[in-house]
């Protein structure tokens, strides 16, 4: 009998110790930052782009209808990586957008500022181990690689973008293609394509990570960004899709988002700027061109999305897929710029031996953008794109799965990236470390396991500005200001709730509400050190000069000499033609 009492207390011993390890396990977290996604792009959110592993995140977990990011990707990285807003942080606006003026304001450093703590930094005094791979875009300098700031291993590309096939730039801006691992300058193997190469490393660096140690890992693709280039067999997956054009495809996505329960039924399509071209009126070549970029764009999200399959099947065989919270995000809205409708910029390609040959379009050696028309029906469900402080530009696909979040569906309380530093922190049960400032995002773990509605009360306002882009969420409630080639730089108001196309001003019935919300935005500007926009600021014009410049820098010799050579080619050719008949006049 007391044998047997014996063997019950070493049982129930056994079973306590393996309940508590359990129940005190501390969760791996994987955040995945696809770069210019629209709201409707993934499948979950209503797209035709096949994404089965995103998919099957979004349906075991959740996918939040009404979260948002800053309309850069610079400033909307560092509010990720601190959960505190881009100026406080150093990254006010992007540095080839930033004016003369803003220089050597604590805002707008370009990189990270040194008193401000990363996610990373407080993981790893946490204990973990913390890896990224991919766009860091954050600074290069020793101070600010994710090296120095918390992170333990890293492969990462600090510009806003580069080619998907081989280690060069893909704007004139940059002269070479920025990457590093570690604190040394970093080299592409031959058989680089971006989305393999980022996920092969992720898996190296977790596989190497000591047992028991849990891991915090960013994989930051570079889908969906320009150049936009993929293996040709995910390209023709989407012969015929777009054949319908733009118009189409946007309706369909607006639909789809209605049917999934992420937009209200009675929303309706945002405006589209007049200036935007119609599909009736391409001509057949024209067309062509359009649609393959579009399933360019298509097969790379595509295969991003296989890749990260490959992960989470890795994960699976490793035992520690289901010990691991998985988060994927968009930076910012999809990509509208269409660089090669720019002579300057096609004369840079030319020069660089880039192809624009619609036959072999994303694949190596290429350059493919999807353009304005595309990129709006990409983020169907608001208006406008990326660079915009518009729905459309701001409001993208968070996908969130994991130990500690109950599958729920769509989530529609708004929510701003600065809220997944507080979220991370809570779900590892890792404590924030005492210096830095505050967090201005919150947790969302109370709306996540379902003990609260909203993440922010009623009065409580949340602000961002990037490049004059500018906006004041509070409650149902959105004030907005667009600047440059698709904004009039006119403050409207509208309940992004009801309206995400934004496409009533709530201005005149609502005075009271506008006033209370410019109100907000002025303590903002003041807290944060938000600077005015210099008269006559134009985004698209500093990229248009700085084009210029870098082609001048670069190849103005070149130029210069075959200038020379076709003017003394032209004035051979005229003497030969002509000296006889000047000699017959002597």
């Amino acid at each position: 009998m007391s044998i047997k009492r014996h063997i019950t207390h070493v049982i129930v011993l056994a079973l306590l110790v393996i309940s508590t390890a359990t129940s005190y396990a501390q969760p791996n977290v994987i955040v995945i930052v696809i770069d210019d996604a629209g709201f409707t792009d993934l499948g979950a959110y209503g797209s035709e782009i096949n994404t089965p592993a995103i998919d099957s995140l979004a349906e075991s977990g959740v996918m939040f209808s009404n979260f948002h990011a800053g309309p850069t990707c610079a400033p909307s990285r560092a509010m990720l990586m601190t959960g505190v807003p881009s100026h406080r942080a150093g990254l006010a606006t992007l540095n080839h957008l930033r004016p003369e003026e803003h220089a050597g304001h604590p805002a707008y450093q370009g990189e990270l500022a040194p008193d401000v703590p990363t996610i990373a930094e407080h993981l790893q005094a946490a204990g973990y181990a913390s890896y990224i791979t991919g766009k860091w875009h954050l600074g290069h300098s020793p101070q600010s690689l994710p090296v120095a700031r918390g992170f333990d291993r890293s492969f990462i590309l600090d510009a806003s973008g580069a080619d998907n096939w081989s280690q060069r730039s893909y704007l004139p801006q940059y002269e070479q293609a920025d990457w590093f691992e570690g604190a040394e300058r970093g080299t592409l193997p031959d058989d680089f394509y971006s989305s393999e190469f980022l996920v092969d490393k992720t898996i190296e660096y977790i596989d190497q990570t000591p047992a028991g140690q849990p891991f915090f890992s960013v994989i930051g693709f570079q889908a969906i960004h320009i150049p936009v280039q993929a293996p040709r067999e995910f390209i023709d997956r989407y012969n015929g899709v777009y054949d319908e054009g733009w118009e189409v495809l946007r309706q369909r996505r607006h639909q789809a988002a209605i049917a999934r329960g992420l937009i209200p039924a009675d929303a309706q399509l945002g405006p589209v700027p007049d200036v935007l071209r119609r599909w009736e009126d391409l001509s057949a070549r024209e067309r062509e061109r359009s649609i393959r970029s579009m399933q360019v764009n298509a097969g790379m999200l595509e295969a991003m999305d296989y890749h990260v399959g490959r992960l989470l099947d890795h994960l699976k065989t490793s035992g520690d897929y289901d010990n691991t919270v998985f988060m994927v995000l968009s930076d910012n809205g999809p990509e509208h710029n269409h660089p090669t409708a720019d002579a300057g910029f096609r004369l840079w390609l030319w020069l660089e031996g880039f192809s624009q040959d619609i036959e072999t379009l994303g694949e190596p050696g290429s350059y493919a953008s999807i353009g304005p028309e595309w990129a709006i029906a990409a983020g169907a469900g608001g208006s406008l794109f990326k660079f915009h402080a518009s729905e459309g530009g701001t409001r993208v696909p968070l996908v969130m799965s994991g130990p500690g979040i109950p599958s729920s569906g769509a989530l529609h309380p708004f929510s701003f990236i600065t809220d997944l530093v507080p979220t991370i922190l809570e779900l590892t049960g890792a404590e924030a470390l005492d210096s830095g400032p505050a967090f201005t995002g919150r947790s969302l773990v109370d709306v996540l396991q379902g003990r609260a509605q909203s993440v922010y009360g009623p009065e409580d306002a949340v602000s961002l500005e990037a490049s004059g882009q500018s906006a004041v969420f509070k409650g149902d409630y959105k004030l907005v200001r667009n600047l440059d080639l698709y904004g009039d730089g006119v403050w409207r108001l509208h309940n992004v709730v009801q309206d995400p196309g934004e496409t009533r001003d709530l201005s005149a019935e609502l005075p009271e509400l506008f006033a209370d919300m410019m109100r907000e935005y002025e303590l903002y500007t003041a807290e944060y050190g938000v600077l005015p926009m210099p008269p006559g600021y134009s985004g698209q014009q500093m990229i248009a000069e700085a084009t210029t410049r870098q082609i001048i820098a670069k190849y103005g010799m070149m130029l210069l000499v075959a200038v020379f050579g076709v003017v003394l080619a032209l004035l051979i050719l005229f003497y030969v033609l002509f000296k006889r008949p000047f000699r017959s006049i002597h």
